[in-house]
């Protein structure tokens, strides 16, 4: 019976938010003043003043009152009732139940930070407790990661999901979710293999993230950058356009092969986008260089920026006589020695659009 009774008020607290979510925030409805609400609060805690009540009719009875306040949207006295009956009654087993309602009172108020305070508190201080088949625990870390505006707390609040509730969750999102978190740190080591894990998932290549329409791809292609040798940068983008040039006026195909990253390197037209599949290409320069008269520009294209260059070529096809090449610069801290140097990322088919 006890546990129906919980499972009734847990249905009841989550259609609640439901609805009044949908109906603004903020303001106490009319119908606290009403001569019925008044009556039947006044009973409640009549009731609740009664020395011999067992623990579930108690419970029922703090739910009620509780549930009555949430319903005319009368937070600050809903707020004041359940922390200071949590502060009077540290035996209540339910007391992390009336601090979530607490911390929603809090979000529906429009205090993020005092709910974030509310949400943590229950994850730190007391034991768990299902409602509506799930953990209280579970819907504070829920709520924690949509709320929290650090990335240090989003970290913990993902580790703890994916620790304790694999489950309920889909550990492959969340594994690239909280190797962004680490990349926002600075924690390059972790966020690397975080972002390891994510690839070794089964359902990594379909899964759509919601804000990270590549992850899949740019997951890949950081993880290649990592375990690669990364020996075809140059210190600076001077020195890497003259060794191309020279290449080309040498039609030494052999260093401009070298001089190409080994990984990542795409080759496409301009209205294509490097997460086409036909966009990373891996071929020889010789096929491109023999019986064809190649030039280049004296100077870079005038589009180039401090992180990204264009060299236009031309001869290399009859097809597509234009291409031009793309150098920018490595963004990749976790190596420091590596970071801020230049590649030769790629090459733009055609006259530019």
């Amino acid at each position: 019976m006890f546990h129906k009774v919980f499972r009734f008020a847990a249905l009841f607290f989550s259609a609640f938010f439901i609805s009044c979510s949908a109906s603004g925030k903020g303001t106490v409805l009319p119908e606290a003043n009403s001569k019925h609400y008044r009556e039947t609060q006044s009973l409640l805690f009549s009731l609740l003043e009664k020395k011999d009540m067992n623990e579930e009719t108690r419970y029922a009875v703090v739910n009620r009152i509780a549930s009555n306040m949430l319903s005319v949207k009368d937070y600050p006295s809903l707020v004041h009732f359940l922390t200071d009956w949590v502060e009077q009654h540290e035996d209540d087993p339910y007391n992390a139940y009336w601090l979530l309602m607490t911390a929603h009172a809090y979000l529906e108020s429009e205090a993020e930070p005092i709910a974030e305070y509310y949400f943590e508190r229950i994850i730190n201080n007391y034991n768990d407790l299902i409602v509506q088949g799930k953990s209280i625990h579970f819907i504070c870390l829920q709520n924690l990661i949509q709320i929290s505006s650090t990335p240090a707390n989003r970290i913990s609040y993902f580790n703890q999901l994916i620790s304790r509730f694999p489950n309920n969750i889909s550990t492959t999102e969340l594994f690239y979710r909280l190797a962004v978190e680490y990349e926002k740190e600075g924690e390059w080591r972790q966020a690397i293999l975080s972002y390891t894990q994510f690839l070794d998932q089964d359902d990594a290549s379909t899964l759509q993230i919601a804000g990270y329409p590549n992850a899949y791809l740019n997951a890949k292609q950081l993880i290649d950058f990592s375990n690669s040798s990364k020996d075809w940068t140059f210190e600076t983008l001077d020195a890497l356009v003259a060794a191309v040039k020279t290449g080309i006026s040498s039609y030494n195909y052999k260093a401009l092969d070298r001089y190409k990253s080994k990984v990542n390197f795409f080759a496409m037209s301009w209205r294509q986008v490097e997460t086409d599949v036909n966009a990373q290409e891996s071929f020889s320069m010789r096929s491109f260089m023999r019986g064809n008269r190649i030039r280049y520009n004296a100077d870079l294209d005038p589009s180039s920026s401090p992180t990204e260059a264009y060299l236009r070529t031309t001869g290399w096809s009859n097809y597509v006589n234009v291409w031009y090449l793309y150098f920018r610069k490595v963004n990749f801290p976790a190596d420091p020695e590596i970071h801020g140097r230049w590649e030769w990322a790629g090459i733009y088919f055609g006259e530019k659009l």
